[in-house]
């Protein structure tokens, strides 16, 4: 007699969705499964609609159509406890300008439920050299550059629990040190189980992160094609 092998259910599902802004439809019909230890990225020309698909993907924004789910749950039965499984990294810096560097990964240390953080800990410091920010700890981080700004507010992969990472371009600004750097904290993630979906318009290096892709576009171009 012969067993059933039951497959693993997806950490996250993204069920037809679509995407209706002013008339236009970005995108729409969507659908894929994350599994742990996954990668995808999602790709697409600018105006594709990435940005929008991960900010829903996230429960910051609705969905016209679809569904989406989280551990066989629809991510509206409990936002709470869907955002305290999920980190999201949005395009944009999100640190505090007028914190110093070291009081920014500090509070995202706070911020991220663990109670144990200290100012000033040996921990914030070994990993500000780990992302290559020793030496500016006291600067505040208003006057950075844009690369190292994007640095201080990607220090939360560092110490977050979230088995679930949505990350939009996360290298911006970031030089080869850095990508090359991030990407190694990327392949320990899904090494320990985690799962991430990102955007990028950069290849990935790391040929062990083997990411899955759902590529945008196509109803965004027809639609352009048709006005032209």
């Amino acid at each position: 007699m012969k067993h059933k092998t039951t497959e693993p259910l997806p950490r996250l599902r993204a069920h037809e969705l679509s995407s209706v802004r002013g008339g236009r439809t970005p995108f729409e019909h969507v659908s894929f499964e994350v599994h742990a230890g996954e990668l995808w990225q999602i790709t697409g020309a600018n105006g594709a609609g990435k940005s929008t698909l991960l900010r829903m993907l996230a429960g910051l924004m609705p969905s016209s159509s679809g569904r989406i789910e989280f551990n066989n749950q629809p991510i509206q039965y409990d936002r709470s406890v869907y955002h305290q499984q999920l980190l999201f990294i949005g395009h944009k810096p999100a640190v505090k300008a007028e914190l110093t560097a070291l009081e920014n990964v500090y509070w995202q240390r706070r911020l991220s439920g663990d109670k144990t953080a200290q100012q000033d800990s040996s921990s914030d410091w070994d990993l500000l050299e780990t992302i290559g920010l020793l030496g500016l700890e006291d600067e505040v981080t208003g006057r950075l550059s844009a690369g190292q700004q994007r640095r201080v507010a990607l220090t939360r992969l560092w110490h977050s629990q979230a088995p679930l990472w949505i990350l939009d371009e996360p290298f911006t600004a970031l030089d080869v040190k850095g990508i090359a750097m991030l990407q190694q904290r990327f392949q320990t993630h899904l090494g320990q189980g985690g799962s991430i979906v990102m955007t990028s318009h950069q290849a990935l290096s790391l040929a062990s992160l083997n990411p899955k892709q759902r590529h945008l576009g196509e109803t965004y171009a027809n639609a352009m094609g048709a006005q032209s």
